[in-house]
């Protein structure tokens, strides 16, 4: 079965298609303008073959993986079965993978994770769930792998897989370099996956180092296969995937061979491939500005020239005969892309008349990693500053920080004599919570709390650092994030309010919000979904709306071409920033969560900021100390 992409969108933008097909990859490949609309059409291609083959009175054997990216689609299957009446009492489940060592009842259990986004909420009966017996010794685990694959065989094979792909290549847990032919096997994690797991355990020390997995030639006998990829994180190993042959370096590769296969990819993760970087390489494309633009820019990366100084042979030289030739010549081009990129430098963000100016959050440190010196500069402007915070950050505490507040507060207490014995008494309770919490299992609720207060005075010393004053700074602890762990629960109607009613106290003019949606533990996509849908509603009863630009800076910046506001920082702004960062001492030398990148946030941000700065100056542009960027949001949801 192939998979189908419609090109009717049903999301409120009729004009544009669900999904766009992309030229240059070796599996078919639809991306989407939004995660969500990805979702809904994988799950409704799910859907489509469970009804088919139960008209048929077949069952349906699907694959499944777990994690953030096929969560959506999860949802949006209960979602059918709960409102559409999606009956799947003919489906039977195998569990790609799940790691070795933990109980099924483990927070971190692939079992305890698809019991909770799926099975428990849908009518697959308990006996046509499939998951890995991973107790035991070696030996048990190793038969166990057998009774899994003869499970399968008793129903005939897969009928579809529902996967992702890591920043390694891996495609459930077939690490890089799997042999082609393997079937259900124990193998061992490498370290980029554990790694990109580590938050989910509250620690690289507490990930298992092993894990049970559905081999390659088990999933490539699947007959239909639909990967999944969100998030610019995945960008770089969805286009050596894809776009390059097939290697046992890049298991996900091997889905090349599948004739089956599909890849759906939201655009952060199609970023890399060439139908989107450069698809002119591919054929003759219809040329706009946008693709001049991004066109002329890749050419100076390219030829290592400055704008003013290309050529009508570095057009021809690099594939770019039709645009000089229909819209060239060069010195015409270069002097265009010259003029659009002079008017993204801006010194003033918010212009230079007084307005009131909203940062929005999604952590505690966002703020000022992202846009330290853009807040620095509103402040300076005599714009009226506010940052709100979105969620206490407080699972990105370390556990001895939390005892080490709880022992100063008890001190302070003793000294000035307020109640000791009430603050001792927490002191103990924090204690013995902490000796009884095992690896990976969530903090009790005063912990939550000490670690949430921890986080609050960081962020308020931070953004009094770079001039917001005490008043201007919300604290608004989004009930989505309120679990306890890293998985978040959806942005709910009660979080939107909460924005809704902020935005109509402060009436902000201009208003920043995250565009860094390469956070891996995606609570930036989530804060800003939940930011846009609450000026969507503002915007749907008539009332004010500010103007959005989205930043980045934590976890990646904007290419050249996506930039139309940088601002220019020059050192004392960039060591004012870096002291607003260092307020956040619970995230300094060692931070709990610090993704795939081993350098500490301030230095991500610095380098970032200059890289900006020397692409400009590369360009032939003025000459910066540093840059942060923004882009506007251009109305649809993200």
């Amino acid at each position: 079965m192939k998979a189908s992409v419609p090109l009717d969108s049903k999301d409120g933008y009729p004009d544009q298609p669900v999904a766009a097909p992309v030229p240059g990859t070796m599996v078919d490949t639809f991306v989407f303008d939004r995660s969500d609309q990805l979702a809904t059409h994988v799950a409704q291609i799910i859907a489509g073959e469970v009804r088919q083959r139960s008209a048929l009175g077949q069952r349906t054997v699907i694959g499944v993986a777990t994690g953030s990216t096929p969560a959506g689609t999860y949802r949006e299957l209960i979602r059918l079965h709960s409102e559409e009446g999606l009956d799947l009492s003919g489906v039977v489940l195998f569990l790609l993978g799940e790691y070795v060592g933990l109980p099924p009842d483990s927070p971190q259990s692939h079992a305890r994770w698809i019991a909770q986004h799926l099975t428990d909420h849908v009518n697959i009966a308990a006996e046509n769930i499939h998951v890995p017996d991973v107790s035991g010794s070696t030996e048990e685990v190793e038969a166990a792998c057998r009774r899994h694959e003869d499970a399968l065989l008793a129903v005939g094979g897969l009928d579809m897989v529902i996967c992702g792909i890591g920043r390694n290549g891996h495609l459930a847990f077939n690490e890089p370099f799997s042999v082609r032919n393997s079937r259900t096997r124990l193998c061992t994690l490498d370290p980029v996956t554990r790694r990109a797991a580590a938050s989910d355990f509250f620690g690289l020390e507490y990930v298992p180092t092993h894990a049970v997995t559905m081999g390659m030639a088990t999933l490539l006998e699947a007959r239909t296969i639909l990967l999944l990829a969100i998030g610019e994180h995945k960008a770089n190993i969805v286009r050596d995937a894809f776009e390059g042959p097939p290697t046992d370096r890049v298991p996900a590769s091997y889905l090349q061979e599948h004739p089956g296969a599909s890849l759906f990819l939201d655009q952060p993760a199609a970023g890399m491939l060439t139908g989107i970087v450069a698809p002119w390489q591919l054929g003759n494309i219809q040329w706009n500005d946008d693709l001049i633009k991004r066109a002329v820019l890749w050419l100076c990366e390219q030829t290592g020239k400055a704008l003013l100084k290309l050529d009508d042979a570095d057009f021809r030289d690099h594939d770019l005969h039709q645009l000089v030739r229909h819209h060239g010549p060069a010195q015409r081009l270069a002097h265009r892309v010259f003029r659009w990129m002079m008017d993204t430098i801006e010194y003033h963000p918010a212009g230079r008349d007084p307005k009131v100016c909203l940062c929005f959050s999604p952590h505690p440190d966002d703020d000022v990693i992202s846009m330290g010196g853009t807040l620095i500069r509103l402040n300076h402007d005599g714009h009226k500053t506010h940052i709100a915070y979105m969620t206490s950050g407080n699972i990105a505490v370390f556990d001895h920080d939390a005892m080490q507040i709880a022992d100063l507060v008890t001190e302070y207490h003793r000294l000035f004599n307020i109640d000791p014995a009430v603050s001792q008494t927490i002191k103990q309770e924090v204690e013995n919570a902490l000796k009884q919490k095992q690896p990976g299992q969530p903090d009790a609720p005063e912990i939550q709390k000490i670690k949430g207060l921890i986080r609050w005075s960081e962020a308020r010393a931070g953004g009094k650092y770079v001039g917001c004053v005490e008043e201007n700074l919300h604290f608004l602890d989004l009930p989505f994030y309120r679990t306890g762990t890293v998985h978040k629960r959806p942005v709910g109607e009660e979080d939107i309010q909460i924005i809704i009613e902020l935005l109509r106290r402060v009436q902000p003019d201009v208003a920043f919000v995250a565009g860094d949606l390469a956070d891996p533990h995606g609570t930036h996509r989530v804060c800003a979904q939940a930011i846009l849908k609450a000026i969507d509603q503002l915007r749907s009863l008539g009332e004010k709306i500010p103007e959005v630009l989205l930043y980045r800076g934590a976890w990646q910046e904007y290419a050249l071409h996506e930039i139309e506001i940088a601002v220019p920082l020059s050192p004392d702004d960039m060591a004012t920033k870096r002291k607003a960062i260092f307020m956040h001492e619970s995230q300094k030398d060692e931070a709990l969560f610090p993704g795939s990148d081993p350098r500490e946030f301030w230095q991500r941000a610095e380098d970032r900021n200059r890289m900006t700065a020397d692409g400009y100056n590369q360009l032939g542009l003025p000459e910066y100390f540093s840059m942060e960027a923004f882009t506007r949001w251009d109305g649809k949801p993200v």
